[in-house]
């Protein structure tokens, strides 16, 4: 992205203060509507640390136990309320400690401010303690980053980097902040948000001719299909997208990130796309006519091989983001702008349908899907529990309405295909990155997102083990976060791959974990850890009834697998069922 010029407004003030950088930082982030930070302090950022002191009574900063855990706090923060996430660490190793996150939030595209404090600008260059360049560090994994030494370039830069965030796509920015310029008292005049930048333009032109051509192919199309992604939560569009699918009648899938913007039992949501998606999508995306893309990006897990996927199709491509058009798939008809926006538009145009030959074939899929595959994962012969008989359990009890937060691996394909979704903004994963980690602490910020509702952290015994530490951060501010651990004792989707593409060498894959309900208990939190069936729709209840946090393992097959799969250089219609 292009460099964006600083350019301080002047505007009259009512009233001119005298007041430190690290105040203004703070009153930048009141007028932003902030309300909740999550932070670990250090050297270089203490004034800003200091100054939060004053204003315990309108900030709430949420004390993390690693920088990591804070930014994915603040992506599972932004992606249940749809605000943008803020983050204070320190300069050096604080800084660096965001570097994943910042990755997966840019990737995923989520709105993340953070805030990094900087060594003296004299020492800048000098490899003084705790330095590092953090701007050259993050410039390729944030979407705008910038560097301040004088105090009276923190109003705008704030406002700026507000903006960018939460503006057009959305995505991660970081201002880093020398200390010198936290410490040094300047004539401040009040802060004014941003909706202008020079050079930036969040939103490409609607370009009418476009959504001509789109609309007459989708009224020509004999077997139309329509893939969706986390755009359209992002526009919050969805009741525009439901009409838009309603009106044409056209069968929808959706990507990980797209999930629960319409509710799973929608009669047109045919389900999951990708290397994990279910048969029929994938299947027939090489025999739709017209593929309607609606914010996705044509991702690699989601195509398979390019140069086989949905060639005798016709595309049309909705992206806020002109870089996403023809960039893996070409597009027959790019249609530029905010799905918010651009489907209203489009809907005017087509015709009232029901594809309703087209929609069976899907339905028929299923069936054999459920035949071969999901029969056999809802209620396995076996005595082991199966992930996915887990989940069915835990969608009898919630009934769809809970926020599930999921980790990488096994378990987050297992989530993704069987949980069950009535409203938006309720599953939140890391796609494009696929973080290991990334549940325990973005479970955290999803409850100060959506505190009204349930949030459910389901990890594998892998990942958790990597953020574990923030047990601590729901101790110390009492998050109702409900923890369910499917411990298979492997790294199960590296097991699976090993198993089946390298003859069973299971290379390093078999994981020994902790007690997990002791050390909970030494966090003070409750839980329990099953292994029967006959125990689990109970221990369910109990962890969802429990007032406060409760962490529950369930042990579950060790080799159980995840299907359908599309190998790695196959075709979509390559899918294997087992």
């Amino acid at each position: 992205m292009e460099t964006l010029e600083l350019v301080k407004e002047k505007k009259p003030a009512s009233k001119t203060q005298n007041i430190s950088g690290s105040q203004a930082v703070l009153e930048a982030l009141i007028a932003e509507d902030v309300q909740t930070i999550f932070g670990y302090p250090g050297g270089a950022i203490m004034p800003i640390y200091d100054a939060l002191y004053d204003y315990n009574d309108r900030l709430e900063h949420i004390l993390v136990r690693h920088e990591q855990g804070a930014i994915h706090a603040a992506q599972g923060f932004a992606r249940t309320s749809g605000k943008t996430g803020v983050v204070f660490a320190t300069s050096g190793p604080g800084a660096t400690n965001l570097v994943t996150g910042l990755a997966d939030a840019m990737i995923d595209s989520t709105p993340v401010v953070c805030i990094t404090g900087q060594v003296f600008a004299h020492l800048l260059g000098t490899d003084a303690f705790q330095e590092t360049d953090v701007i050259n560090i993050t410039t390729p994994v944030t979407k705008w980053n910038y560097q301040v030494t004088d105090a009276t370039e923190i109003p705008a830069a704030l406002a700026k980097a507000f903006y960018i965030a939460s503006s057009g796509r959305p995505g991660p920015v970081l201002v880093d902040i020398t200390k010198n310029a936290q410490i040094q008292k300047f004539d401040y005049n009040g802060y004014e948000k941003s909706d202008h930048i020079r050079s930036y333009r969040p939103k490409p032109i609607v370009r009418k001719e476009y959504i001509e051509e789109a609309a007459k192919l989708i009224n020509e199309a004999k077997k139309p299909f329509v893939i969706w992604g986390q755009g359209v939560i992002l526009g919050k569009a969805e009741k525009e997208f439901a009409a838009f699918i309603e009106k044409a009648g056209i069968p929808s899938a959706w990507t990980i990130l797209g999930l629960s913007a319409i509710p799973t039992t929608h009669p047109l949501n045919v389900g999951m796309l990708g290397m994990h998606g279910n048969y029929g999508p994938n299947v027939l995306t090489n025999e739709c006519d017209v593929l309607i893309a609606i914010g996705m990006r044509f991702d690699d897990r989601v195509t398979g091989r390019l140069d086989k996927y949905a060639k005798q199709a016709k595309i049309i491509h909705l992206d806020i983001d002109p870089a996403e058009i023809d960039k893996n798939a070409k597009a027959t008809v790019p249609v530029w702008g905010d799905c918010k926006e651009t489907l209203p538009l489009l809907t005017t145009l087509i015709d009232k349908k029901q594809h309703t030959d087209w929609l069976n074939k899907f339905k028929q899929y299923t069936k054999e899907e459920i035949e071969i595959v999901i029969k056999n994962e809802m209620h396995p012969s076996s005595d082991e529990m199966s992930m996915a008989e887990v989940i069915d359990v835990l969608n009898e009890l919630t009934n769809g309405d809970a926020v599930i937060v999921t980790d990488v691996g096994q378990h987050q394909m297992v989530a993704c295909r069987y949980a069950k979704f009535n409203q938006s903004k309720s599953n939140i994963t890391s796609g494009g990155l696929g973080t290991m980690g990334f549940a325990l602490p973005a479970a955290i910020g999803a409850k100060f997102g959506a505190p009204e509702r349930t949030v459910i952290a389901i990890a594998g015994d892998g990942g958790i083990q990597m953020t574990i530490q923030e047990l601590g951060t729901i101790m110390q501010w009492n998050v109702d976060v409900k923890i369910l651990i499917l411990n298979n004792q492997f790294l199960g989707m590296v097991r699976q791959w090993q198993e089946l593409f390298n003859d069973r060498r299971y290379s390093f894959v078999n994981i020994t974990s902790p007690d997990y309900v002791q050390v909970a208990k030494g966090y003070h939190i409750e839980g329990q850890s099953i292994s029967d069936r006959k125990d689990l729709k109970n221990a369910l209840q109990t962890m969802l009834n429990h007032k406060g946090a409760y962490l529950l393992e369930v042990m579950v097959g060790k080799e159980n697998n995840v299907f359908p799969m599309v190998p790695q250089g196959c075709s979509v219609a390559e899918i294997r069922l087992k």
